[in-house]
């Protein structure tokens, strides 16, 4: 047909889009989570890490009730497999969030940062398992590049690491499971969900179980009527705030977007960049000093990140172009 290669151009043109907003969601999100440590600091103060959670995804929930209630986001659950994205929010939120609060009360934040930079790795390892996705050799090097940046990063604080017990590393060590869990499973249901359909779910199941334990939590203390006193906080209010809209929602979507468009393992990298804008913000924020080690680990995460992602590109491109994404039962 005449018009045929105009089409092939619009659809290309269309793809690179697609791409290009698919990589900036994936830099999105860690950015948003680098600069949440410091507002959970700060709700942490006046709230318990339940209670943040609950008020948190409450707000996220809300939040995205409004454009859904006003047609702006259409939602279609009927006739899809709910049983997969019921597994997908028992991933995440709810297992990482909890099994990570808990596990950083046996282990120092040291600990629990080196333990989350595996996540990438056993990203890739699952999705090489249930996805069937092929990395090269230089990805994998490039992967365990930027978990080393993290690792220097973290060691050269000295704040603690070494001092966890055996409870609070197989509680973090579950965490990083859920994480990477969810990365696969999240990539292998792209094609049944979209990244608004699963972002709703996991906000909506995220407030209503951790209302559930907070309610509990409060209740077995005889002291239920102070679950909302937290809320007359103006600073625990703008902390919960960032945590619920940007934390919760906005990186809900931009990673469910970037697991859309992009392999698993790939996507999963860019967890170490919020270890940079972690950085970033405590210095620039919080005055805090800015060293060579800084400089050097940030390296190593950012080459890291980079090798992931265009090395081996070549050889992706002349894959044929197979459906490689497997159902997971």
């Amino acid at each position: 047909m005449p018009d045929s290669e105009p089409h092939a151009k619009e659809r290309i043109s269309i793809r690179a889009k697609g791409l290009s907003l698919a990589y900036f969601a994936a830099v999105l999100t860690p950015t948003i989570i680098g600069l949440s440590f410091l507002f959970t600091k700060l709700a942490l103060e006046r709230a318990d890490p339940i209670d943040t959670l609950m008020f948190r995804f409450a707000i996220s929930f809300a939040a995205f009730t409004v454009p859904v209630l006003l047609g702006r986001v259409r939602l279609r659950y009927r006739g899809k497999p709910l049983m997969k994205i019921v597994l997908l929010s028992a991933l995440y939120p709810i297992a990482f969030f909890t099994f990570q609060a808990f596990g950083l009360e046996h282990a120092s934040s040291s600990e629990g940062g080196i333990i989350f930079a595996l996540t990438p790795f056993l990203t890739m390892l699952f999705a090489s398992w249930f996805l069937k996705e092929t990395t090269t050799g230089w990805q994998k090097a490039s992967i365990l590049l930027s978990a080393s940046g993290v690792a220097v990063l973290i060691l050269m604080k000295g704040d603690g690491v070494g001092t966890a017990d055996t409870a609070g590393i197989v509680l973090l060590l579950l965490s990083v499971l859920a994480s990477a869990g969810y990365g696969v499973f999240a990539r292998s249901l792209r094609n049944v969900y979209s990244p608004a359909e699963m972002s709703y779910w996991m906000q909506g199941v995220g407030f209503a179980v951790f209302l559930v334990m907070s309610v509990a939590q409060h209740a077995a203390a005889g002291n239920v009527g102070r679950m909302l006193a937290p809320m007359a906080d103006g600073g625990f209010i703008a902390a919960v705030l960032y945590l619920g809209v940007l934390s919760s929602l906005v990186s809900s979507l931009a990673s469910n977007y970037a697991y859309s468009k992009l392999e698993a393992s790939k996507t999963g990298v860019f967890t170490h960049l919020s270890m940079i804008v972690s950085i970033a913000a405590g210095v620039t924020l919080l005055g805090e000093e800015f060293t060579v080690v800084h400089v050097v680990g940030s390296a190593l995460i950012l080459a890291g990140v980079i090798g992931t992602n265009l090395l081996g590109r070549k050889r992706a491109t002349r894959r044929t172009r197979r459906p490689t994404v497997h159902s997971i039962s």
